[in-house]
């Protein structure tokens, strides 16, 4: 069971406790406690510090992480002087145990970085994110060696990437890679000179989040993060990279051994139509995950085609799974090509539970097996129809 408890989601005693619970209780009951069972894999929390100067765009980087923009609900107040005077949390509009903090601003001429920290509460974050519209100055760093001092991450992103190549690019034999390797290394040399060893600089768009460093960034906070944060981290990234699509594929396809093994233990205890009903719920459940997680949901899918002058008919008619009408029980058992098939290897699961020892691992194996295939084929194909919508909104890959 080791690879279950590396992420803090299932551990052994969880299975126990189980497996205890629903062996005494009827159906709707047993459905109820395997319910109250999955929530708990949304309790995970991760806080992200976000801070810098006033008029850096922190705040339009606190609402472009979460999927927002500047003008919609739930959004981060942003403008050209300090709109945030205390520390205020922004939730994910999904992932409500995802909070982005956005941070009062840096820079006032008494800035002192020990004071700040404790009066942003640092205990409260996982990491920081220290944002500078052009180049970093003495209060960054300062802040940056309290941060590291007291031993937690930071990643430095120079912001507003855009306006600076929209303005080099007025210049003759301009070269967009050039110029933005010349932007890093000016801010790195400049956090060199004041005392940052060894710095690396993200370039960032807060209203082209995906186009610039998005990814090399992304990639340096799950490396940083303990396990268990990391899967929380990447299913609340937005979809506007193929990388990014990629890597949420992968996180949640690390999750599908353990739902089938639930899924396997429910299917030892004895009890007329568990299984089934299990079953049929810890899919459901797992599906409309990925349909979230990718935006493939109706609200996702209004948003996107906002930005992008699509219609949803349009970006519906490039998804081809077959649950992209609705996830109900028909849509479901269409994974498995028969539905027959299911429920006959439910009934057999069912006989061979009431034989002790070897007929419970039958019945386990035959859940496990069939839960497994239902659920990969089912994230194949979703996070396919992603890929698909991505590239269409964009018109070109990402």
């Amino acid at each position: 069971m080791d690879f279950i408890e590396e992420y803090d989601v299932i551990t052994q005693k969880d299975l126990e406790d189980i497996k205890e619970s629903i062996s005494t209780q009827d159906l709707p009951s047993a459905i109820h406690t395997i319910n109250k069972y999955l929530k708990k894999q949304d309790l995970v929390e991760l806080n992200i510090g976000v801070t810098g100067e006033s008029g850096s765009g922190k705040s339009s980087f606190v609402n472009a992480f979460r999927g927002l923009g500047d003008d919609e609900e739930g959004s981060a107040k942003t403008g050209p002087v300090e709109t945030t005077m205390k520390p205020q949390d922004y939730s994910h509009p999904k992932y409500k145990n995802v909070k982005v903090w956005d941070l009062p601003g840096i820079g006032t001429p008494n800035f002192k970085a020990d004071e700040y920290l404790d009066l942003v509460e640092f205990e409260r974050y996982d990491f920081f994110i220290i944002i500078a519209s052009d180049r970093f100055r003495e209060c960054q760093t300062q802040l940056a060696k309290e941060i590291m001092r007291m031993g937690k991450n930071f990643y430095f992103v120079r912001s507003k990437i855009d306006t600076t190549i929209d303005a080099e690019k007025r210049k003759k034999n301009f070269d967009q890679e050039k110029t933005l390797d010349i932007i890093r290394k000016d801010c790195e040399n400049g956090l060199k000179k004041i005392g940052i060893e060894d710095p690396v600089v993200f370039l960032i768009s807060n209203f082209e989040l995906g186009k610039y460093d998005l990814n090399l960034l992304q990639e340096r906070m799950e490396k940083e993060l303990p396990q268990h944060k990391r899967r929380v981290l990447l299913l609340a990234l937005p979809n506007i990279t193929l990388e990014i699509n990629e890597k949420k594929k992968k996180a949640l396809e690390a999750n599908i051994g353990k739902v089938a093994l639930l899924s396997a233990l429910v299917a030892t205890v004895p009890l007329p139509g568990l299984s089934y009903a299990v079953d049929l719920v810890l899919v459901k459940k797992e599906i409309e995950m990925y349909y979230n997680t990718f935006g493939l949901d109706d609200p996702s899918l209004q948003k996107l085609c906002d930005k992008s002058g699509k219609t949803i008919e349009e970006m519906k008619s490039r998804m081809k799974s077959p649950l992209r009408f609705g996830i109900d029980k028909a849509s479901i058992l269409s994974l498995l090509g028969d539905a027959s098939v299911f429920v006959a290897e439910n009934a057999v699961e069912y006989v061979a539970s009431l034989i002790p020892l070897l007929g419970t691992v039958v019945a386990g194996g035959m859940s496990y097996m069939t839960v497994s295939r239902m659920l990969k084929r089912a994230l194949n194909d979703i996070a396919e129809d992603a890929r698909d919508v991505l590239i269409a909104s964009v018109g070109t890959d990402v």
